[in-house]
């Protein structure tokens, strides 16, 4: 016996618009409106395949489904040997349909790419995309309908942002180490200096409290029980010239 040739499951182009209708149609009704940000690579290194200076600057409305209903995956709250780390894990699915239209009309992107970020309005968190699923094994009615996108809570490590969204540009407000995103301009937009040409910061930067975990001071001083063990003991930083023996 060969399967009903009247009913073809995986060749018929009405059925399979019909199913990506309705799971349009059912993310709108189940799923939250969440920012989607592209990552810009600005220098990018092919070498290491990583980009030290990206930035996120134009964000896009889009509505998506989280499949993770029972909660939070991954380690969540982990301790290693650099601190506490959080590593919350989802997984969200838009429709293929819905990101050609909101978002690669205007990016020119065919699919949600990894690196790039989902602002997750719920509690207020930006999520990075780790992994997308191009390759399901099983397609409903012969066609993929959606995008299957694994993601875990962004760690900031020095992008600029300048999406326009007060709570995802406060990203880099926070936690940006760069002491010119602390600096005091004039008017005309420069910098402003003090006598020994540094840097006048907002009364909020403090490396040991924008890092957790910081010993900035301690490694430059020492300790009260161990005086003598910072490394203006050991290192003379005043040098221009380390190797030149003394001669500036």
């Amino acid at each position: 016996m060969a399967t009903n040739f009247f009913f073809n499951n995986y060749r018929s182009s009405q059925e399979q618009q019909l199913l990506e209708n309705l799971i349009v149609e059912s993310i709108r009704i189940y799923g939250e409106d969440m920012y989607y940000v592209p990552r810009n690579l600005n220098k990018f290194d092919h070498l290491l395949t990583a980009d030290d200076q990206s930035s996120y600057t134009d964000p896009y409305m889009v509505e998506i489904y989280i499949k993770s209903v029972d909660g939070f995956s991954g380690d969540g709250n982990f301790m290693s040997k650099f601190g506490l780390e959080i590593r919350d894990q989802v997984v969200f699915s838009v429709a293929q349909k819905v990101f050609n239209q909101e978002i690669g009309a205007y990016t020119a992107l065919t699919r949600p790419r990894e690196g790039d970020l989902i602002f997750f309005p719920l509690n207020n968190k930006c999520f990075q995309i780790k992994y997308v699923n191009k390759f399901e094994m099983f397609y409903q009615l012969g066609a993929l309908q959606t995008w299957e996108m694994t993601c875990e809570l962004f760690e900031y490590s020095s992008e600029q942002f300048n999406t326009g969204i007060p709570e995802i540009d406060a990203i880099q407000t926070k936690f940006s180490t760069n002491i010119l995103d602390w600096a005091i301009k004039d008017d005309e937009d420069n910098y402003l200096l003090d006598e020994d040409d540094n840097y006048l910061v907002m009364e909020g930067y403090n490396l040991e409290e924008i890092v957790s975990g910081a010993q900035n001071e301690t490694l430059k001083d020492g300790t009260d029980n161990f005086p003598g063990t910072g490394s203006d003991d050991f290192i003379d930083f005043t040098a221009k010239d380390p190797f030149s023996e003394g001669v500036v």
